[in-house]
Formats: C-alpha cells, sequence, structure tokens
C-alpha cells in the first residue's frame, strides 16, 4: 500500500460525527421497533404482596387526634391510627379524615408512636435525628434526616367498621412487611 492508498482510506475509512450519530440513532430505532435477534418478548409479572383484610376498629369510637394502636399485618407490626379532622391522603371516613401509619421512622428505626402533635396533623420528632412526617400528605417527610415517607396502612370501610387492607410502603428494618 503506497502513500496515496492511505491517505484514500483515512478518508473514506473514518466516520464523521455526523455520520456516527445518523448510524447509531438508526441502529436504535430499528432495534426498539424490532427488538433484539434472539431475544423475544417476555411477559413480566408483577410482584404483589398479598395482606389480609383485618378489622381494627369502628368510625364511631374514634376521637380526634387520639391516635388508637394496633398490630398490623402481622402480630409484632404495630401501627397507630388516628381522626386528624382535616382531609388526608388515603383517608377514609365520612371527612376522609382517618389514616394509619407506622410510627417507626424510616431513617434509623426511631419510635415514634408517642409523638403525634395534633395541633400539625405530623408524626415526630424522631428521638434519634428529628425527623418528621406530615399525616395529611401519606406520612411524606417535613423535615430531618429520613428520605422516606411513613409506611401508610391502606383503609377500608364497611359501615361503621375499619379494615387494614395493605401497606404503602416498607416498614423499617424489613424486607418484606408479611
Amino acid at each position: 500500500m503506497d502513500n496515496t492508498d492511505k491517505k484514500d482510506c483515512l478518508i473514506s475509512c473514518l466516520t464523521t460525527r455526523r455520520q456516527f450519530l445518523f448510524l447509531s440513532g438508526a441502529a436504535t430505532a430499528t432495534i426498539m421497533l424490532t427488538g433484539i435477534p434472539g431475544l423475544g418478548a417476555k411477559e413480566v409479572q408483577a410482584v404483589v404482596s398479598k395482606y389480609p383484610r383485618v378489622k381494627i376498629g369502628k368510625l364511631s369510637a374514634l376521637k380526634q387526634d387520639m391516635p388508637v394502636a394496633f398490630t398490623y399485618p402481622t402480630k409484632d407490626i404495630r401501627n397507630i391510627l388516628v381522626k386528624l379532622g382535616t382531609p388526608a391522603g388515603g383517608g377514609v371516613g365520612s371527612n376522609n379524615d382517618v389514616v394509619a401509619f407506622n410510627p417507626v421512622c424510616t431513617h434509623m428505626g426511631g419510635p415514634m408512636e408517642t409523638a403525634y402533635k395534633a395541633e400539625y396533623k405530623i408524626l415526630g420528632q424522631c428521638p434519634f435525628h428529628q425527623s418528621t412526617f406530615d399525616l395529611t400528605r401519606h406520612g411524606m417527610i417535613i423535615s430531618g434526616h429520613a428520605t422516606e415517607s411513613l409506611p401508610q396502612i391502606l383503609l377500608e370501610t364497611e359501615g361503621d367498621d375499619i379494615y387494614a387492607a395493605g401497606v404503602i410502603g416498607l416498614v423499617f428494618g424489613r424486607n418484606s412487611n408479611v
């Protein structure tokens, strides 16, 4: 190969940025439309935890801003049920103001069962690092070191009866709530 052949090869063999972007875009579009050969589309099933439906109280027995303790979904997981007196995310009852949460801080597991502040409708401060959670907004963190909301207990009503039917989130220290 002489110098002329080498020069011609450099010009014709190298890909410009424009060519590279065009070719990679075309390849991506082809793969998205047709899939990768040999990898058939497979149906993926969602993993769903099955929670028992358990009666945990009566709407008529609740007093505003007076939390009631109950266990769910297992006997060793303690939670609180509270009538806030103001509508809340995930709330049940005529005013959507009855909610339930697992009162263990999602940061390091600080116990907050007795840390409900009625004036602000919050749970906290956690005794470890002062995390505080808004019970009107699905237990969302409002201050402190926690990065996740409190696990909210999914509630259902049937007449005056209140049922726990699931858990939204993972209880601190567990890899499964059930």
